[in-house]
């Protein structure tokens, strides 16, 4: 339970947001407890992010101002494992470096900075721009699905009991409707525009001899999705290749081993022999 200084402060700061949020940027806090905050980032234009749409949890200390945060991203990016704590100045992996001045909104105008970094730590991940392309692509197919239905499984999402407030893949898209009823409508009309499969985040091909949508956005989603290209596909298919690669020099290694050995030894001969 917030103490009183911090509801009010929390309180404070929200009315602050409504009133000048920041840009690209909505947040707003949980209904039912004022030190959960969510959040939404837009993909920042000319970065492998835009058009994104980036779902956020801040869950505050009791104690706010004088602790700060534990960030969460939620949606998938390239860049951001999905609800795993973040460790940035402005979170609670650095109590210490928190300083109580420092708002809502200039945590997530940090937040929104560092993801278009390319700075590593915990929480972190090194996508390459096609994957957060991709990423980018289908954010508001998983936010408003919860990553597709938990009883059909899709490629590269997987059903998970753990998460805050119940926030996981395969839920239906269920606590982000709760959250942002308003964008989650948006999203719908947005999948049904673009003929995106609910279940798997495919587009849909259109009728034989017939082109439902050819603007400019839906020609854009079929080539970074691949149009009938399966949801995951891209993405498994690069760490697919990472995984065999690393799999043969791991089945191998042994014949790598003895090879570079008799190289070895074989190199030694001849230089010893031109020596005498």
């Amino acid at each position: 339970m917030a103490t009183k200084a911090a509801h009010k402060r929390l309180l404070r700061e929200y009315e602050a947001i409504k009133k000048s949020p920041p840009p690209m940027i909505t947040a707003h806090p949980s209904e039912s407890n004022i030190l959960e905050w969510h959040a939404l980032l837009e993909g920042a234009p000319n970065t492998p992010y835009a058009n994104g749409q980036y779902w956020a949890t801040l869950t505050f200390p009791p104690d706010y101002p004088f602790a700060p945060p534990a960030i969460r991203m939620h949606t998938p990016s390239g860049r951001f494992q999905p609800s795993t704590r973040l460790c940035l100045s402005i979170s609670d992996f650095h109590p210490k470096s928190f300083n109580p001045a420092w708002s809502v909104s200039t945590i997530l105008i940090g937040l929104m900075s560092f993801m278009n970094s390319e700075e590593m730590t915990a929480g972190s991940v090194g996508g390459t721009e096609a994957e957060r392309k991709w990423h980018a692509a289908r954010s508001r197919w998983w936010n408003s699905t919860g990553g597709g239905s938990a009883t059909k499984p899709v490629p590269g999402v997987h059903a998970t009991t753990k998460g805050l407030g119940n926030i996981k893949a395969g839920d239906g898209g269920v606590k982000f409707r709760a959250e942002f009823p308003d964008e989650d409508k948006e999203n719908w009309e947005w999948i049904a525009e673009h003929r995106i499969d609910p279940a798997t985040g495919r587009i849909l091909p259109d009728p034989e001899g017939e082109t439902i949508n050819c603007s400019p956005e839906t020609k854009a989603l079929r080539r970074i999705l691949g149009g009938s290209t399966g949801v995951g596909a891209v993405v498994q298919g690069g760490q697919a290749a990472r995984d065999a690669g690393q799999g043969w020099i791991w089945r191998n290694k042994v014949w790598l081993l003895g090879s570079c050995l008799i190289v070895y030894v074989m190199l030694s001969r001849v230089l010893t022999a031109g020596a005498d």
